[in-house]
């Protein structure tokens, strides 16, 4: 997927070297945000937390087919930069609640984004790392990566990260990563459903990826990831019921619906593909 001008982008002193958060939209209308610090294996503190916060809220208002967050350099983030870590542990309870929200923040405007999201994951992704992989719909990783939710090693807690990692993998395996720290690989990590696949070649993977989206129909894609939000976990009863036939029904009667099924039986490309 080549890539047009910079939509939006910024470019911060951060901790004595230069830190910078970009955000592309490429000739296929797909969103790329890339974090860019590598000095500090793309550590993550305020300042990079905030401009994340920013550019995906702009990327989440706008008309894209997707949103692709990626890493510049070896890893892809050792989680919470230790610098940044020092300083809050010198501030009071309210100021690091505040300073947590804000991490909360990021997160839940990446899992609730209204796009289809995809996390290319290189190297090491560590602690709060494996958030941002768990909020994102789909993930893929090199075949020499490799995770730890290390937050007990420093005698800390990934309780911010906790709800979409626990969900990504599950109790039972929580119960161990959670509290061993151990690293594990790239096969560990598929098997437990933080990561879908595993690649030799990250950018043709996200290609392939991307280009499965942007051949589908980008209001379905949509319908479809808030039909996850809104069934999952819940009990089948009338209402849910209810709401899934109202939910194929509406669809199938809207102009995007209607374009699908004709070109289908017509045996031509949908409008959305041209």
């Amino acid at each position: 997927m080549h890539q047009s001008a910079i939509r939006s982008s910024a470019y911060l002193e951060c901790n004595g070297g230069l830190m910078s958060v970009t955000l592309e939209i490429t000739k296929s209308n797909v969103a790329v945000l890339v974090l860019s610090r590598p000095e500090k294996h793309n550590a993550f503190n305020e300042e990079v937390i905030s401009e994340l916060i920013r550019l995906i809220e702009h990327a989440n208002s706008c008309d894209v087919r997707a949103l692709v967050l990626k890493t510049e350099g070896k890893h892809f983030s050792a989680g919470a930069d230790l610098n940044w870590m020092k300083s809050m542990a010198g501030n009071d309870f309210a100021e690091n609640l505040a300073d947590s929200m804000q991490l909360a923040k990021l997160m839940k405007v990446l899992a609730t984004s209204p796009h289809p999201t995809i996390c290319a994951v290189q190297g090491a992704a560590f602690g709060g790392a494996l958030g941002l992989i768990a909020c994102c719909d789909i993930a893929i990783c090199q075949d020499d990566a490799q995770f730890c939710l290390s937050e007990v090693k420093l005698g800390l807690i990934p309780a911010v990260i906790s709800p979409y990692v626990i969900k990504a993998i599950g109790e039972r395996a929580a119960r161990r990563y959670f509290l061993t720290a151990e690293i594990f690989d790239a096969h560990t990590a598929k098997q437990l459903g933080l990561i879908h696949q595993i690649t030799g070649d990250l950018q043709t993977a996200l290609d392939k990826h991307l280009q499965n989206l942007v051949n589908n129909g980008p209001t379905a894609v949509k319908a479809a990831k808030q039909l996850i939000n809104d069934v999952a976990g819940n009990v089948i009863d009338d209402a849910l019921i209810e709401l899934t036939a109202e939910r194929i029904a509406r669809i199938r009667v809207s102009e995007e619906g209607q374009e699908g099924l004709t070109a289908f039986f017509e045996k031509r490309a949908p409008n959305w593909q041209k």
